[in-house]
């Protein structure tokens, strides 16, 4: 055998390599594309979020718009947003007992019941 026919071999082997490693490069970004592409969005997923719509509408109008106890045993209560704009305004009318009585709430809020095992 000639070192020509040897030399040709070799380029021969080099070249199915290369061209042999961009195919499994190539084969391997085609599936990562592939199988990272998002489902695609449809119209289920429009009817999904008008109806989160409707909820978080009818939330925010029950807690803004409706009176509830929120902690009974401490007398804590939502008030509607007029009722509680009209309560602040003639309770600030005597600014001093107004504070006064804003900390007094603030304290009854956080206060922490005692440790019955002590």
């Amino acid at each position: 055998m000639s070192s020509q026919a040897t030399r040709e071999r070799a380029v021969l082997a080099y070249v199915v390599g290369i061209l042999g490693s961009f195919l499994i490069v190539g084969a391997l970004a085609w599936a990562i594309y592939r199988y990272t592409q998002p489902a695609p969005l449809g119209e289920d997923r429009a009817a999904f979020r008008a109806k989160n719509l409707t909820e978080l509408r009818a939330a925010e109008h029950e807690a803004l718009d409706t009176t509830a106890w929120l902690d009974p045993a401490k007398g804590i209560v939502r008030l509607r947003i007029e009722d509680a704009m009209n309560l602040v305004e003639l309770a600030w009318r005597n600014p001093p007992a107004a504070r006064s009585n804003l900390i007094a709430r603030v304290e009854k809020r956080d206060a922490v019941p005692p440790n019955p095992f002590e």
